[in-house]
């Protein structure tokens, strides 16, 4: 328990390059899944959803029918109105843990990180370089920073018109199509769904990608993933 708590998910903090826990990573990605899942209900609610809401029992019949022989009935309704400070919060705390993620020591911040450490300690620890993580976790940051500007148009827009003195952006409606979010949110679900079940970062794949062109550097993954307690007792029992 001191070891996971000194450590987390990873091998050693004071290493070079710095390689973590996968089971780990994979059992926080099926935590934090639960985020986006639950933004994607709502932005499929608030964009397909029914725009208004009928009074109960305020229904008049008009005794009028319409081209298809229809009854109009009059009714009472109130224009729906969305209030996303939850789904604000909850954005602010999933760029925190994507964000914190990256830091080796200020990852001891992060209840998920820690209570996926504790849950992967049972099981055989599968090293993987954290800079490629690093990468993933900066797309993740930058689809819900999308998703915080979806949801708080105005504040954002308040912002640069401030910055650029002028009305950059307008203030009573929302400047990003609700397409655009709600793509995000599912490609999210997707990519997170993919690393949590069959342990597949799509993250680490455009790294991997950036590393082929010559774009990015990385070191020798299979050199840094050597089992040395495993080696000694091989060379200890061959030397008997």
């Amino acid at each position: 328990m001191i070891k996971i708590f000194r450590h987390l998910w990873f091998r050693d903090v004071h290493e070079q390059p710095v390689y973590l826990n996968d089971v780990a990573v994979r059992i926080r990605a099926g935590m934090l899944l639960t985020i986006p899942l639950f933004l994607g209900l709502t932005l499929y609610d608030a964009v397909y959803g029914p725009n208004w809401d009928v009074i109960v029992n305020t229904a008049v019949d008009t005794y009028e029918t319409d081209w298809e022989d229809r009854i109009i009935y009059s009714v009472e309704a109130t224009r729906r109105t969305y209030d996303y400070s939850l789904q604000t919060y909850i954005l602010l705390y999933a760029l925190f843990e994507m964000l914190i993620g990256m830091s080796v020591y200020a990852s001891r911040l992060s209840p998920t990180i820690l209570l996926s450490s504790l849950l992967a300690s049972a099981h055989p620890p599968v090293w993987k370089p954290l800079l490629p993580k690093r990468f993933a976790w900066a797309i993740g940051a930058s689809l819900i920073s999308v998703c915080l500007v979806f949801f708080n148009p105005e504040v954002f827009a308040g912002w640069v018109n401030s910055l650029a003195g002028s009305e950059l952006l307008p203030t009573t409606e929302n400047f990003i199509p609700p397409v655009i979010p709600l793509t995000l949110v599912w490609v999210c679900i997707g990519f997170m769904w993919l690393e949590c079940v069959l342990g597949l970062c799509m993250g680490c794949q455009v790294h991997a990608l950036l590393v082929w062109l010559k774009i990015l550097k990385q070191p020798c993954e299979a050199c840094n993933n050597l089992d040395w307690d495993q080696i000694r007792a091989k060379n200890s029992s061959s030397s008997v």
